[in-house]
């Protein structure tokens, strides 16, 4: 498979969306410092789903936060689609999410009192790279992907819980995004409608509407078919980049943290 150049003399194969190398984050209060990623080697290719589960205080929101470029690594690399990112400025970054993550949160976030098209249809306007010019049909194929193109003038207060979050997934898909990023999806629906809500993203990612999907949702991983885990934590020492100060070998495909996180 063709490459290129990553960091340190590494290769990047074209197939991978994401990588970080030794991705640490160091929170500091006064003389205190909390540590809350140590040294994350991670790589996920494209058409892999991927969920990130563990503990309260295990790092998951942390990770996620840098992965979707709303925070800065302490050190480490992290590229995104060709892109190295973890050095770019606020504004650079603005149009990293706007043109490369579809965002799907928990409490939907639509617009009260706005049509579930024109909800759709905002991510577009912020777009600056001059390529997307029909923002109304793609906004409404978004919602035919998703199953609601019956529901293009309905407001929020008019849709069911499942029907606000695929709307929302519809809007975060509705840039053509290399990766999809959910934060916890099924958080405020029910039983069923958490089955339907991840069934669709299963469906999504298989049929290559999203290159790559990435869930922080303890239903993530037995409800879908999550790709093998890619991530390790980097220590020094004649084991090599493995595991970090604190962690143990939890099973098969996953590393247990000091915190009782898994990265899978």
């Amino acid at each position: 498979m063709p490459s290129t150049a990553g960091p340190n003399g590494s290769e990047l194969s074209d197939g991978v969306v994401i990588r970080t190398d030794g991705l640490t984050k160091i929170y500091t209060t006064g003389t205190s410092e909390v540590r809350a990623l140590n040294g994350i080697d991670f790589s996920v290719e494209q058409g892999e789903m991927i969920a990130i589960i563990g503990a309260s205080g295990s790092g998951k929101s942390t990770l996620m936060n840098i992965i979707g470029c709303l925070d800065y690594p302490t050190s480490g690399t992290y590229h995104l689609d060709g892109i190295r990112v973890d050095g770019l400025n606020k504004n650079q970054l603005a149009d990293i999410r706007n043109q490369k993550i579809g965002f799907v949160f928990q409490g939907f976030n639509l617009l009260a009192r706005t049509q579930a098209i024109d909800n759709v249809e905002l991510p577009l306007l912020y777009d600056r790279s001059g390529r997307k010019l029909d923002t109304r049909q793609m906004a409404t194929e978004a919602l035919q992907r998703v199953g609601l193109v019956d529901r293009l003038d309905h407001e929020p207060s008019e849709l069911s819980g499942g029907e606000q979050q695929r709307v929302a997934i519809a809007r975060a898909l509705v840039t053509q995004p290399a990766i999809l990023l959910a934060d916890e999806p099924t958080g405020n629906l029910d039983s069923r409608t958490s089955v339907d809500v991840l069934a669709l993203f299963q469906e999504l990612n298989d049929a290559g509407a999203v290159r790559q999907t990435i869930g922080r949702d303890a239903r993530w991983s037995s409800d879908s078919r999550p790709a093998r885990e890619r991530a390790t934590q980097r220590r020094a020492g004649p084991e090599g980049p493995r595991r970090a100060a604190g962690q143990t070998r939890s099973g098969r495909g996953e590393w247990q943290g000091a915190g009782g996180g898994r990265l899978i």
